[in-house]
């Protein structure tokens, strides 16, 4: 079968790469390359989708023949001369079957690592192929994409986390807190799949089925997510708005138990709340066998939220928690799905608090904010190479720009230790390689190290629940 597109793992790079072979010094035998986040907005990292990426593309013999021609013929059109490396790939087809002759050492997948430390290298273990350890720089550094969503996630976890603690009896409920609504903003179905499932490292609720199937497919679990039945606006709107109190009690009796979300901002959701939830439908709530969420969907998030609550504790009651703080009765909360980002969610927490309202009313879903409102340089990753075997010499590897020295890339051989609490990479050889965090977790080839999600899950737990 004829190699395809995106399906060649020789065309996965930039194009100036396809010229590297050419560029680096004679008798080059051997490149060690690193990735880290060089800084960036949050302090702290969670290592994760590596594991994605080398499932999805390295595994296994990936250059067949029908793929060094493709790319030759791309190549040679693309570049208007022959530059391609036909020889390196035809060596790496006959001499290793089509398996990358590549080492990749790698933090465990969850682990939280401060920023401006090494969280994987890659080094060829073949001589001839020193150029194939950065041919793969573009791919590997994409791993920038589901570490940062998850760490995103991860801060947005401590911060609801904090204010239950703080407001609420129990923490049960947080793995719910934060509901992943970004599938239709995402950028492909691909980038919605590994997202979602870097969200899912730290909660498990989402509307996004693509990473429900990546974390199945890349991580073993058969269930990573959940969600509920919920109202979006054109299955209210539909009955238009004399109709809509109809609406809502078509929801209450088409999912009579269980939990079940109504967008209640049509029209006038100050109405939806007093009237329609909280007078003419109140005794369909109250005798259902489960929970309705309401959701507003628009207007300044801390203002609607408390407003809500306030009006909805008036028509339905509240009670006191042990910690003091106001609690609906169980078979009504609410969700706000809109304009939530780690930003706002302390503004809206803390206006919750100040009103005396404990955050366990409340969840949130969260879109754009959580999958794309994020880039490479949110928190400044990039993969450098820092070893070198020239002719038989060993050489120290680094750049130091005197226009940014926020650039300045780690020299030599580098390890990953823990030392007094705290993780510290140690550069040109000066670390202990038997304390290395870093595992070994691709050679030649083949997955030396296969993490399931409970693995990654328990790795990236907050401070607060470790002990829980």
């Amino acid at each position: 079968m004829a190699a395809s597109g995106y399906d060649n793992i020789l065309l996965v790079t930039d194009s100036y790469k396809v010229t590297h072979h050419y560029q680096y010094p004679p008798k080059t035998t051997y490149i060690c390359s690193y990735f880290e986040s060089r800084g960036g907005k949050f302090t702290e990292t969670v290592f994760f989708g590596l594991q994605y990426i080398l499932k999805r593309w390295l595994e296994g013999p990936v250059v067949t023949a029908e793929k060094i021609a493709e790319a030759k013929e791309i190549f040679n059109a693309h570049f208007g001369q022959d530059v391609f490396n036909e020889e390196g790939w035809n060596y790496i087809l006959n001499y290793h079957k089509g398996y990358l002759p590549l080492r990749i050492k790698a933090v465990p997948e969850g682990s939280v690592i401060p920023y401006k430390n090494v969280l994987f290298t890659v080094e060829n273990t073949d001589p001839k192929c020193y150029w194939l350890t950065n041919y793969f720089e573009t791919l590997l550094v994409q791993v920038w994409y589901p570490m940062t969503v998850c760490t995103n996630s991860r801060i947005q976890k401590e911060i609801i986390a904090k204010y239950l603690h703080e407001t609420a009896d129990s923490m049960d409920g947080l793995p719910f807190k934060l509901h992943d609504f970004g599938f239709r903003g995402s950028t492909s179905v691909e980038s919605a799949g590994i997202g979602g499932a870097a969200h899912l490292v730290n909660f498990v609720g989402t509307d996004t089925i693509a990473a429900l199937t990546t974390a199945k497919r890349y991580y073993g679990c058969p269930m990573a997510g959940f969600s509920i039945p919920a109202a979006e606006h054109s299955t209210i709107t539909t009955w238009q708005e004399k109709g809509e109190k109809d609406a809502f009690r078509n929801m209450l009796e088409k999912f009579p138990s269980g939990l079940v979300a109504c967008v209640s901002d049509s029209y006038d959701v100050w109405k939806a709340c007093r009237e329609y939830w909280g007078e003419d439908l109140k005794e369909l709530i109250q005798n259902r066998k489960g929970t309705l969420v309401v959701r507003p969907d628009s207007g300044d998030p801390a203002e609607v939220v408390c407003k809500c609550l306030n009006i909805l504790g008036e028509k339905f009651g509240h009670q006191m928690n042990g910690k003091g703080y106001k609690m609906l009765p169980p078979y009504i909360r609410l969700i706000q799905g809109d304009g939530i980002s780690a930003e706002s969610l302390e503004i809206i927490l803390d206006a919750m608090k100040k009103e005396s309202w404990s955050a366990d009313n409340v969840v949130f879903g969260s879109g754009g904010a959580l999958l794309q409102k994020v880039n490479r340089d949110t928190q400044k990753c990039a993969f450098k190479c820092s070893f070198a075997v020239v002719d038989g010499k060993e050489v120290n590897v680094f750049k130091d720009p005197i226009t940014d020295k926020g650039k300045t890339s780690k020299k030599g051989r580098l390890t990953l230790e823990y030392q007094n609490g705290t993780y510290v990479t140690m550069q040109e050889g000066h670390g202990d390689p038997v304390k290395d965090v870093m595992q070994v977790v691709f050679e030649n080839g083949k997955l030396l190290k296969d993490y399931n999600f409970d693995e990654v899950r328990a790795k990236a737990q907050i401070d607060l629940l470790k002990d829980k």
